[in-house]
């Protein structure tokens, strides 16, 4: 056996054995291996025929939601399993997916300047504008290699009880630990954190961008002494507040709204100064379930029912204009997209992150790791 195709049943063992393919998909592709089938593995053929997609998000929650909103209805529309991957879809862990050769990813929950850094690195795989419907998204929100299936913030959430009437209104709250006593808890991989820190030292919110990095890293060096724990997915966001280790938290606001839900109240959120962004789906370049079947995906997302679904169990804020409508007047308050909590939020600029984010990732980790 050849190094390509050991390579090629190794892998293939590996995913049986997470459960991503089943033993009797893997006999199937490794005798199509051992028959003298080359690249397998890149093969955008291959392993359609195996009739799978691997979509990964952020976990927690979004596991069941992306699931009951999106897998349920595409596997039952095209025969194609879609399996949900909770690990995390860092800009690192895309490199590190692609850079292997064979990558085990089909669909990423991918940040959109991610997508326009990995993208250009010929990492991923550029959008197919004739299967996914640009109309059905808001106006400048599907880039070259991510399209936009839902918007969500960066908000305050805070422990009610605690601080009673006292409710924080801006990131200034956040980082006044004498008016707002108890610990807090950012977001590990720093968007957010340096805005945040830059609102708190009295930047104007139309002057936030460019970000003065060495200002935003001061102000929260001299701040860790406050923050319990960095989290890094949506499950520890949620966890970190629900268990009272943190008082006081910067999480997205798909979270915040189940956090409230799920502490009876106890946990509430708050809109203002939240920094508003899009959440985006991606292709891997060469992914194993093949393009054209990931395009499709992602054009089934654009149905404004399905993002409704998700509205509703995760409170992604819809990306298609045409779900607006079909939000309930009560359940507008936890909409980021939403005009009345729009106006007190700022955007996050997609084009600085795209040029800066690694190098500033690279500062933050070392300040919070010290």
């Amino acid at each position: 056996m050849n190094d390509t195709k050991k390579q090629a049943i190794e892998t293939l063992s590996e995913r049986t054995r997470r459960g991503e393919i089943s033993r009797r998909q893997f006999a199937q592709l490794a005798a199509l291996v051992l028959a003298g089938t080359p690249m397998l593995l890149r093969s955008t053929g291959a392993f359609a025929a195996a009739k799978e997609l691997v979509l990964v998000n952020w976990g927690g929650d979004a596991i069941t939601a992306y699931d009951a909103a999106y897998g349920q209805a595409f596997t039952k529309d095209t025969g194609i399993t879609v399996k949900m991957d909770g690990s995390g879809p860092t800009e690192g862990a895309i490199a590190a997916q692609s850079k292997s050769g064979a990558p085990t990813w089909d669909l990423v929950d991918v940040d959109p300047f991610s997508a326009i850094t990995l993208g250009a690195q010929g990492m991923l795989e550029p959008i197919d504008y004739n299967i996914v419907d640009k109309k059905k998204m808001r106006p400048g929100f599907g880039w070259d290699y991510a399209a936009s299936t839902y918007f969500f913030s960066y908000v305050i959430a805070y422990d009610s009880e605690k601080y009673g009437k006292d409710a924080p209104t801006g990131m200034a709250d956040f980082f006044d630990v004498k008016k707002f006593p108890g610990k807090r808890s950012l977001y590990k991989w720093g968007v957010s954190s340096w805005e945040a820190a830059l609102l708190a030292d009295g930047i104007a919110p139309a002057s936030l961008y460019p970000l003065d990095l060495k200002r935003a890293h001061d102000k929260i060096s001299a701040f860790k002494e406050n923050v319990v724990a960095y989290w890094g997915g949506g499950a520890e966001s949620q966890s970190v507040l629900l268990n009272g280790e943190a008082s006081m938290a910067i999480v997205w606001s798909t979270r915040a709204s189940l956090i409230e839900q799920d502490s009876g109240g106890k946990i509430k959120f708050i809109w203002d100064q939240g920094l508003i962004s899009p959440g985006a789906l991606a292709v891997l370049k060469n992914n194993p379930g093949g393009k054209d079947a990931a395009m499709k995906f992602i054009a089934s997302a654009q149905d404004p029912e399905k993002q409704l679904v998700m509205f509703d169990k995760l409170g992604q804020g819809p990306a298609n204009p045409a779900a607006d409508a079909l939000i309930p007047a009560d359940k507008k308050r936890i909409n980021p997209v939403d005009p009345e909590n729009m106006k007190k939020q700022i955007p996050l600029d997609m084009d600085w992150y795209a040029k800066n984010y690694g190098p500033a990732l690279d500062e933050y980790t070392k300040i919070i790791s010290a």
